[in-house]
């Protein structure tokens, strides 16, 4: 990479990722902060495990059906008025949880706003593919990853806080930490019409030469990619194989997500509030860490597919050792499977913007997230069903913990080539 592109490129990630970046963090706790209300809210509402298992799951149906859909048509109206206007009807959707007072409602909501969030997470993959080259993606991702873990890292004790205001203005709890997470969502839309660039020619933080150049060496990447139709994005086996890979990393993802707190509640002896949100944000201090040096190491030795899978190995082994172990060593290991589910998706995430582009790329990254969708839907389910059928509440975490360990295995037999590795910058 020449000295004037990376200056482009440098330029480009502080203006976009920090954005970016605070939107994922709004869209992943208000599809994840149901399971800091779960005690409280189910015993409110007369909820009960399986209701809410469906329920915490429910929410990738619409949202998986929908990715491949909403992609495209972020492609023709644009990122700026596309992810804009979901952010929008998101926010009022999250803040909407805090009237679903009964089963069907819950449902309902949840439903909806999976359908919602559809376009934003595999759009702002596209996006990236858009705005930055391929040999630099592995570490930006790296960076918006890091969404998720800040998202409950800074949304733990938010949301453990809200959960506290229980009573006031007679409302319980769990109302106020859907309402006023929701109301952030719906300033961050507001925001986004006014901040957000639709393609690197209409950059307007970008002086004419740099849109130029970084344009250019876009199309120059996408020019040596041989697939250019949708229909190639569902015909060839390698985008099915990352496709089963991601759902496999998000049952892991999401049978940790929803059950984390109430986990590190038992852990402690107590219910979910604020002292046990303080514990639970332990394990995404270390996925930030995770998050950040993995994907790093994975642009300077251009090597994805053996990082990926000994990442996802770590944390396999992290979620089946926490359920076994004393409460001490269980946080920690929980740190290992935390760091390893958000740290294996950027560097994941290289591999289908190297098989495919245009058109294809856009369909084949929703059909790949498609996929991981139906993983969020299933994980919670699994959990649910393993802990009754063994009749033990540890059983769904080593049900999850084994299915984490065969996509470790389920990488390491997808075939790929080593990314470009980074010219050194001219002095």
């Amino acid at each position: 990479m020449s000295t004037n592109l990376e200056q482009v490129v440098n330029k480009t990630r502080l203006r976009l990722i920090p954005f970016m970046l605070m939107l994922y963090i709004l869209a992943f706790l208000d599809r994840a902060n149901i399971g800091f209300a779960k005690a409280s809210y189910q015993l409110d509402t007369g909820l009960g495990d399986g209701a809410f298992a469906l329920g915490a799951g429910i929410f990738f149906v619409a949202y998986a059906f929908l990715g491949v859909p909403a992609n495209l048509l972020m492609r023709k109206f644009g990122a700026r008025a596309w992810i804009g206007g979901t952010t929008l009807v998101w926010g009022v959707l999250s803040a909407s949880m805090g009237y679903a007072d009964s089963e069907w409602k819950f449902l309902l909501v949840r439903s909806l706003l999976g359908a919602a969030e559809a376009g934003f997470f595999p759009g702002m993959i596209y996006l990236t593919s858009q705005w930055f080259p391929q040999r630099s993606r592995a570490g930006i991702m790296g960076l918006f990853y890091m969404g998720a873990p800040l998202a409950l890292t800074l949304g733990s004790p938010l949301s453990g806080a809200l959960l506290e205001m229980h009573g006031f203005l007679g409302h319980p709890g769990w109302y106020w930490m859907f309402v006023i997470e929701g109301a952030l969502a719906l300033i961050a839309g507001f925001a986004t019409f006014l901040y957000l660039d639709n393609t690197p020619e209409e950059a307007r933080f970008l002086a004419p030469e740099e849109r130029r150049l970084l344009a250019e060496t876009l199309k120059a990447e996408e020019s040596t990619k041989a697939t250019s139709k949708i229909s190639d994005a569902i015909k060839r086996w390698p985008v099915w194989h990352l496709a089963i890979i991601y759902m496999i990393i998000q049952i892991s993802v999401y049978g940790l997500v929803f059950y984390l707190p109430t986990q590190v509640g038992a852990l402690m002896g107590t219910t979910v509030g604020f002292k046990v949100s303080l514990v639970a944000a332990i394990p995404w201090v270390a996925a930030l860490f995770g998050t950040y040096y993995i994907p790093r190491y994975s642009d300077r030795t251009g090597e994805r597919r053996i990082t990926a899978a000994m990442t996802l190995l770590a944390a396999g082994l992290g979620l089946g050792v926490s359920a076994f172990a004393s409460p001490g060593v269980a946080i920690v290991a929980l740190c290992f499977a935390a760091a390893g589910f958000i740290a294996v998706q950027p560097v994941f995430w290289t591999m289908p913007t190297g098989i495919l582009s245009g058109a294809a790329l856009a369909a084949g990254i929703g059909f790949t997230n498609m996929f991981g969708a139906f993983g969020g839907f299933l994980a919670p389910n699994i959990k649910a069903q393993a802990d009754i059928f063994f009749g033990n509440h540890m059983a769904g975490l080593i049900t999850l913990a084994i299915i984490t360990v065969c996509g470790s295995a389920a990488i390491l037999a997808l075939r790929t080539k080593k990314a470009p590795q980074p010219v050194p910058s001219e002095s």
